[in-house]
């Protein structure tokens, strides 16, 4: 019997805006002034005022509620709030950092426009912020020699970035500079000891460097969960230990039961040894959650043997 190479799931990845900071959110709901109720088809125009072009539309839900997430919040915007048949509302902020902005409108019926300008918060260009920012973007660009030069020039702007030594630690064992990876890393942890992903960190680059024991350490304090409970037994596997890759898998699907690649595992483990209803329930599972997954036909196949 073929012995199946698991699928590893990645437990860091280093997302488009995985990294960025310096970010803001406002969220609200529009009305009618008079009914308080939803106004249908209301859109709201956000456009850059300052620093650079940016002008993008965005709809509110059917309960007259929004949220919009703008990637550079250190810049001053014009909201335009309207709707067929009412009063278009313009308004000029600056919104907060780091905090909700909540703004409910109320429109009322006519079609005139109101406008006003709100100061908002006025925030300092903070140095650190933007290296830490440019670093992102070269990082998410694959640019990470680069990149680990904009972070560290964040650190040493503000040492107590705890984003800045996060990032500075990823890029560094992305780099297999574990000793840096590893002196990042406890920076961020000594800044907030909740920091999980650091201990996966620490975990990965003492392992690579040879030191067994710290590894384990830094392992025992990293929470379960599906993803690395699945590694685990992709790794035990893929060395031909079915035994220990069993109670992994068991307790990856006991965490998130939607997890149809541990369920396909599970089922082809059990192909192999022998116990064939435990195999026909995990690959029938297998394949009401991925019916075209990648591993589907081998599945069905398998079907056929495990009566």
């Amino acid at each position: 019997m073929r012995r199946t190479l698991a699928l590893t799931l990645v437990l860091l990845a280093l997302a488009a805006n995985a990294f960025a900071i310096g970010q803001a959110r406002i969220t609200g709901k529009i009305v009618d002034a008079v009914t308080k109720k939803p106004i249908e088809n209301a859109t709201i125009t956000v456009s850059a005022t300052e620093g650079k072009t940016f002008k993008e539309q965005y709809k509110p839900k059917k309960d007259g509620s929004y949220a919009i997430f703008l990637l550079d919040g250190t810049l001053r915007y014009e909201f335009t709030y309207a709707a067929p048949n009412y009063r278009e509302f313009k308004e000029v902020m600056k919104l907060k950092l780091g905090e909700p902005n909540v703004r409910d409108i109320e429109l009322a019926p006519g079609g005139a426009t109101a406008t006003v300008t709100v100061p908002g918060v006025e925030i300092r260009v903070d140095p650190a912020v933007v290296a830490f920012n440019a670093g992102a973007s070269l990082a998410n660009e694959g640019k990470d020699a680069e990149a680990v030069a904009k972070f560290e020039e964040a650190v040493a702007a503000r040492a107590d970035l705890q984003a800045g030594w996060m990032a500075l630690a990823r890029v560094q064992l992305r780099l297999k500079n574990y000793t840096k990876a590893i002196e990042a890393a406890d920076k961020a942890v000594a800044l907030d000891s909740d920091t999980p992903d650091m201990y996966v960190v620490l975990h990965d680059a003492y392992l690579a460097s040879g030191n067994k024991a710290k590894a384990a350490e830094y392992k025992s304090k990293v929470p379960a969960d599906a993803g690395s409970l699945f590694n685990e037994a992709a790794r035990a596997i893929n060395s031909g230990k079915d035994k220990e890759a069993e109670p992994l898998l068991k307790q990856a699907v006991s965490i998130d039961d939607k997890l149809a690649q541990a369920y396909y595992e599970l089922g082809m483990l059990y192909v192999r040894s022998g116990k064939n209803a435990d195999a026909r329930a995990n690959l029938e599972k297998y394949i009401e959650l991925e019916p075209s997954g990648k591993d589907a036909s081998t599945a069905k196949e398998m079907l056929k043997y495990v009566k």
